[in-house]
Formats: C-alpha cells, sequence, structure tokens
C-alpha cells in the first residue's frame, strides 16, 4: 500500500533528489578504544553536514534480518523488500549489460578456489583481477554443451560472473551451491520448491558445475564455481512511473548498476575515483531529477575483515564529498545498504547509520556522523523504505494526503 499511495501523491517540479549509499557503512566496535569504522574515521566535511542534517538509522528489511544487496537497495528506492524481490541472478545479468529474457534463468557465480578433495579453500579466487576471469569465461561457455539448452557465461568484475540457462521450461526455486564458508564442498543445486520446471534446472545446474570442474581443472586459483541466485526475468514497478522522477546511477559494480536498470534508471558513465562519480552527478545535473551514486569498497573491505581499510575508505569518501556538495543538490541523503561490520566479516542485520539534508530537514546540531550520534537524531530508526519518501517531500515532491 506503500508504494501505491506515494505513487498517487507524487508530483513533478524542478528540485534535484541525491542518494549517496556507502555499501555496508555500518560497522561494530574494534579493540580497547571500542569505536566502529565510521567513528574511527576522520570525516569533517560528513560531520559538518550531519550537522545542518537529521540524522537516525535506517532497517534495511526488519529488525534481526541481515539483508543481501538486493534487499537492501530496493529498501532504499522505496520498494518494501519483503514484498518485491530482484535476485542475485537477475541484477548479476542485467548488471553485465546482459538481456535476460523470458526462457532464461540466470544465476550469480563466484570462481573459487576448491582443493583436491573438492572442499572450498577460497570463496572469491583471490578475487581474481577481471582480465583473469574473463577468458575463463569465454571457455567455459565454449566448452559446456547441455541438450536442449544455451548456456551463456559472461564475466562481471574480478572473481564474478553470470550464468544463463536458456530453454524452455525454466524454475528460479533452486539452492545456492555457495556453502557460505570455507572447509567444506560445495552445496549441491537441490530445489527449494518441488515443481517440475525448477527439478530441470536443478539438473541443468549439476551437469553444467559438472562440466565446469572438468574445464577449469588446471587452473591454480579460480578451478571451480559458486552458483547464487537463480532468477526468472523480475517484473518490478518502474521509478520514474511510481515517483515522477528522471532517474540516474552512477556505480561502478555491474550488480549495482544491475538493480538500477531494472528499476528504469539511466546508467551514467564515470571514472574509477568517488571524485568522478561526484563529478558524473555534477555533469548530468540538469538532465535529471534523482541520483543514486553507490560507493563499493567500504563494503568489500568489511567483508574482507579489513578494518583499516574501510576506515580509510571512508575516509576518502569524505574528502571527494566536496565536490557533490557543490552540485546544487536540493535534498541529499547518505547512508549505506546495510551494515558490513570488519569484526564480523559480512553483511549483518544492524541497523545503518543515516543522515538527511535539505532546506527543509530538522537540523540535529551533532557534531558527528556516526553510530553513537545518530541514536540521539531527530530521524530515529526508521525502515529503510521511508528514507525515499522523506527525499520526496523534502522535496516538495508529494501533495498533501486527504482533505
Amino acid at each position: 500500500m506503500p508504494l501505491d499511495l506515494i505513487s498517487k501523491l507524487a508530483e513533478e517540479n524542478d528540485t534535484k533528489l541525491c542518494l549517496l549509499v556507502l555499501d555496508g557503512l555500518g560497522g561494530l566496535p574494534r579493540g580497547e578504544d571500542a569505536l566502529t569504522e565510521l567513528e574511527t574515521a576522520r570525516t569533517p566535511n560528513l560531520d559538518e553536514l550531519a550537522s545542518e542534517s537529521e540524522v537516525g538509522f535506517l532497517i534495511p528489511v526488519m529488525h534481526g534480518v541481515t539483508p543481501g544487496s538486493g534487499p537492501g537497495h530496493l529498501g532504499l528506492f522505496g520498494y518494501d523488500p519483503l514484498k518485491y524481490e530482484i535476485p542475485r541472478g537477475a541484477l548479476e545479468a542485467a548488471g553485465a549489460g546482459f538481456h535476460q529474457g523470458e526462457k532464461d534463468v540466470a544465476t550469480r557465480a563466484n570462481f573459487c578456489t576448491v582443493d583436491k578433495t573438492g572442499k572450498v579453500m577460497d570463496r572469491r579466487a583471490g578475487r581474481i583481477a577481471t582480465e583473469k576471469s574473463a577468458p575463463l569465461c569465454e571457455k567455459l561457455e565454449k566448452a559446456i554443451r547441455i541438450e536442449g539448452v544455451e548456456v551463456f557465461v559472461r564475466p562481471v568484475k574480478e572473481h564474478r560472473a553470470v550464468v544463463v540457462f536458456r530453454g524452455e521450461g525454466l524454475g528460479d526455486r533452486v539452492r545456492d551451491t555457495d556453502p557460505q564458508e570455507t572447509g567444506v564442498r560445495p552445496l549441491e543445486p537441490e530445489v527449494t520448491e518441488d515443481e517440475p520446471e525448477s527439478k530441470r534446472t536443478a539438473e541443468i545446474a549439476r551437469s553444467f558445475l559438472s562440466q565446469a570442474r572438468e574445464v577449469l581443472a588446471e587452473e591454480k586459483s579460480a578451478n571451480m564455481l559458486l552458483l547464487r541466485g537463480f532468477s526468472v526475468k523480475p517484473k518490478l514497478p518502474q521509478m520514474s512511473e511510481v515517483y515522477k522522477l528522471k532517474c540516474a546511477a552512477v556505480a561502478q559494480y555491474p550488480m549495482y548498476r544491475g538493480i538500477a536498470k531494472l528499476l528504469g534508471m539511466e546508467l551514467l558513465e564515470a571514472g574509477e575515483t568517488f571524485e568522478d562519480e561526484f563529478r558524473a552527478v555534477a555533469e548530468a545535473r540538469d538532465e535529471y531529477d534523482y541520483f543514486f551514486v553507490h560507493i563499493k569498497p567500504t563494503d568489500s573491505a568489511g567483508e574482507d575483515g579489513d578494518f583499516d581499510r574501510k576506515v580509510a575508505k571512508i575516509e576518502e569518501a569524505d574528502k571527494a564529498l566536496p565536490e557533490l556538495l557543490e552540485v546544487g543538490l536540493d535534498v541529499l541523503a547518505v547512508t549505506g545498504d546495510h551494515s558490513t561490520p570488519a569484526v564480523y566479516k559480512a553483511h549483518s542485520w544492524h541497523p545503518v547509520p543515516a543522515l538527511l539534508h535539505s532546506e527543509y530537514s530538522r537540523q540535529d546540531k551533532v557534531t558527528e556522523f556516526a553510530e553513537r550520534t545518530c541514536r540521539r537524531g531527530s530521524l530515529g530508526m526508521i525502515e529503510s523504505k521511508y528514507l525515499m519518501y522523506l527525499m520526496l517531500a523534502n522535496g516538495k515532491r508529494l501533495a498533501k494526503y486527504g482533505a
């Protein structure tokens, strides 16, 4: 119901909105000083912005539930992640520029390292470079043959790839093969729901993995694949229609470009640095109403358990922030799609720090943007989906409800 209501209230005007996502922003304390990554980082620009903004916490899905990247971002875009879903495979396919059709089942693939007994030693194959994974994808696509099915294997970035099975009568209710830990064997692609279409996909996936094992047998690190997020093509309301916004996305990692594309955003090109991403917003300011800007390295550092690197990436984003502040935005929100504490080495269920800045936002006058100060903010602790509605309201893009 909330999205239907917001769609009815949405109005057009010339205000400019921007959502800056520092992926995996939230953290947990480390060591004797008991400070999180965000509390440890030197962030003078974020701190000053927070002092002129509303701050608080976002709950990506619901208390205690650890979100994947898809649900985490859907919430930030105003979609209830318990109602709408974009499985990982569809995200990767869209992000890789692969046009997923009605007969396709896509799945995210991680190149991984297994030992002689088949146990997973490294789930990401040492984060091999895309220049190394791309030829392996081509090799797999040429070598693997499954009767009645077309198989596509396309590189995404580093150790990530997308595998697409195309054929009649395929379902996507198939379990991931990634065990999410090392020292154990990959899981079998079993069905999660007893239906003929998904059983066929599971059989195809088993054949694919068996052949892939042989094709990659001589590789030192990337000698196997883990599959995640089997997905048929999803159908989602488009942001432009729901919110009456012309939306653009600036993101380096294909998966986040994928979710933006699936929601109807136009993809902007930018260089590799944070300054490059912010500059892309400045250059396209007059063409769009809403910008989604995604920063990935904070999350990667958290997943690797590298507390200091995550701190450094937060500081790097803060140093580049003036480039974005000079664009002339009417509404700016800064947050993460989920928490990725370095001490936890994975996504977690912890609420995510957030700030909302506009001419009409209340000023909490906090001295820093951090977990301990966000607890005192006027935003409170809200579900992520409400951030988008607040951004629209602060941009004077929502009509009054009722008489």
